[in-house]
């Protein structure tokens, strides 16, 4: 049975930074697509970072610029660094692991989500 974990979520204020862990407990020899989407209240799921098997990263263009998606060393662990957080970064992400990088499609295993509050 697949896990999907995030961790590093909590209270930053606008402007400060934040970086939440992503760790897939998958038991594969490839290199697996790992993608983070959030929640806002009241708001459908949205995309937010996705890193493809070859590193190749999407983002959403309301974070574009300002949270950076990254691998670490166990192929199974991802990062996002959040920069600059805004008020709308207010959210639970969620992480998804062997799902569609680009954010197209919700496919893969999800991960319970871990709440981001930015304050003014």
């Amino acid at each position: 049975q697949v896990q999907v974990v995030e961790s590093g979520g909590g209270l930053v204020q606008a402007g400060g930074s934040l970086r939440l862990s992503c760790a897939a407990s998958i038991r594969t020899f490839r290199t697996i697509p790992m993608v983070w989407f959030r929640q806002a209240p009241g708001k459908e799921r949205e995309f937010v970072a996705g890193i493809t098997s070859d590193g190749d990263t999407y983002y959403a263009d309301s974070v574009k610029g300002r949270f950076t998606i990254s691998r670490g060393h166990v192929r199974t662990i991802v990062y996002l660094q959040m920069n600059s957080v805004q008020i709308e970064d207010t959210a639970v992400y969620y992480c998804n692991a062997d799902g569609d990088p680009s954010g197209r499609s919700t496919t893969g295993y999800w991960g319970q989500g871990t709440q981001v509050t930015v304050s003014s």
